[in-house]
């Protein structure tokens, strides 16, 4: 293949990223070229899946694109098309493994057949397919130097949690108005005694903080546990990490700044601040 070509689906995934999410375009453009190159491969496919279940509304049609995808992912040596051509040379300069990816994929599938969670322990199992998943495909990019990979698999996947979480937490309201999706658990809708026709009234009172907080609380353990495994990853990364996850984390800060307004509105950590941290 040629270098330059190359050069073109890179920079087709950096666009990607760039234009979805400026929080980890922000922190993880400032890794060395190679590295933020292949984070933006990363990206670019989990972008793809994710927009392949949520773009389109026939279940049938939602299955036949994750199959696809399952199945490219597969002998994505042979798919000539940008972002895996960029995988495939991601895989060839580093210890990556298709498991997470396959993870993935299956995140997605669950998506489709969605229920809201009954309790926590349900909500931070699908986290773990769609994000901690993520945090498990970062890692051989992120922690190239450690030889011991398995041993940062708690971390890297509390922290895609964690951030699968907070994205969750500033997304309520944009998720019941445009998908009829309520992510907050069951059980503790019920314990802090808010209901659906609260959320579809965009109604902010006790219940709902005290509910957001709830999910909130647990969002930041997973962050200090990630917090206090970050110097294992390599040198040249760790600042972007932890100013990765110090941003995301700061999502939590704005929305309570905000009046805990994520029905209406949907909250973003501005750049200056981002600065900041």
């Amino acid at each position: 293949m040629l270098v330059s070509q190359l050069e073109k689906d890179y920079k087709y995934c950096e666009k990607i990223i760039k234009k979805e999410s400026k929080s980890f375009y922000f922190a993880f453009s400032k890794l060395p070229k190679a590295k933020a190159r292949a984070v933006y491969a990363i990206y670019a496919f989990n972008r793809m899946v994710d927009d392949s279940v949520d773009e389109v509304d026939d279940e049938s049609t939602k299955k036949k694109f994750l199959a696809q995808h399952k199945k490219d992912l597969l002998q994505m040596d042979q798919v000539d098309e940008p972002i895996y051509r960029a995988l495939t040379d991601t895989f060839s300069r580093y210890k990556c493994i298709k498991a997470p990816y396959l993870e993935q994929i299956k995140g997605q599938e669950m998506d489709i057949y969605f229920e809201q969670p009954e309790n926590l322990e349900e909500l931070e199992k699908y986290s773990d397919y769609v994000a901690g998943s993520v945090g498990r495909m970062m890692l051989p990019i992120i922690a190239s130097e450690n030889k011991n990979l398995e041993s940062l698999y708690p971390a890297a996947t509390d922290l895609g949690v964690a951030m699968q979480l907070t994205n969750i937490l500033r997304d309520v309201g944009e998720d019941y108005r445009e998908r009829k999706r309520i992510y907050l658990p069951k059980n503790l809708m019920e314990k802090y005694h808010y209901t659906e026709e609260d959320l579809a009234e965009n109604k902010i009172n006790d219940s709902f903080r005290e509910l957001w907080e709830h999910v909130a609380y647990r969002s930041e353990e997973l962050y200090k546990v990630f917090f206090n495994s970050v110097d294992e990853f390599d040198k040249d990364s760790v600042k972007q990490i932890h100013k990765s996850a110090k941003v995301y984390r700061e999502i939590l800060a704005i929305v309570r700044e905000k009046g805990y307004n994520c029905l209406s509105e949907r909250q973003y950590v501005p750049k200056r601040r981002m600065l900041l941290l």
